[in-house]
């Protein structure tokens, strides 16, 4: 263990890692599989276990790249729409698009900034932003308010837990992933049940208004418009 510790020491410390961070982050704008989230959290928890790489460097460099790779994304949907690619057509893929669509139309500030913490809600949001033409001058500025907060977020929490974990720096990062992970997954299940709880009052507004007005017949569906 000792021997795994000093390594991972050492290369927190190397340069390359600078680059990789920013490139994975861009990455992640438009590619699923890459997972920019669990190497900024492991880069910030051995920065809070070992001083390096430099926490200052960090942020700014995964913000950019994070920036960078949700306006590729726009540009994507913009130019091929959001069925082309086969992985584009799967269940989950085509929920989240789907759940993305309902999102821009009804509150695209609030979606496309919490989108950026949900790794595949953000792909889907920013690629149907660009097939929908969502104005470029409105996405942009809010995929920097996304980008910077969610570098932040994401470094300060890796950076906590890895300052517990001095002597092991290896753990730090493996409990700074599993925290990430598990706010991911919290953050995505509150999004969807925020979604669920508008859909449901949004119906429950159209039936009392269709009832005040004589549109619902005696089973609850809407009945034919009283003449005025």
């Amino acid at each position: 263990m000792d021997v795994i510790n000093e390594f991972i020491i050492g290369q927190a410390a190397a340069l390359w890692v600078y680059p990789l961070l920013f490139f994975v982050c861009i990455l992640d704008g438009f590619f699923p599989p890459v997972p920019s989230e669990t190497i900024l959290v492991t880069l910030a928890s051995l920065s809070g276990s070992t001083g390096k790489p430099y926490l200052w460097a960090v942020i700014p460099l995964a913000a950019l790249g994070a920036i960078v790779g949700d306006n590729i994304a726009y540009t994507i949907g913009q130019k091929v729409g959001t069925e082309r690619f086969a992985w584009m057509r799967k269940p989950k893929a085509r929920a989240a698009f789907a759940w993305a669509r309902r999102g821009l139309d009804k509150r695209g500030a609030a979606i496309i900034i919490t989108a950026r913490y949900i790794p595949i809600g953000r792909i889907a949001v920013n690629m149907t932003a660009g097939a929908t033409r969502y104005p470029r001058k409105k996405f942009v500025p809010l995929t920097i308010i996304g980008g910077i907060t969610w570098a932040v977020y994401s470094s300060m929490m890796g950076r906590l837990v890895g300052g517990f974990f001095h002597e092991q720096p290896l753990l730090g990062a493996v409990v700074s992933i599993c925290v990430a992970v598990l706010l991911g997954i919290g953050v995505d299940h509150v999004m969807q049940r925020l979604q669920s709880d508008k859909a449901d009052a949004s119906d429950d507004v159209s039936i009392r208004d269709a009832t005040e007005t004589g549109d619902v017949g005696d089973s609850g569906e809407p009945g034919p418009t009283r003449a005025l």
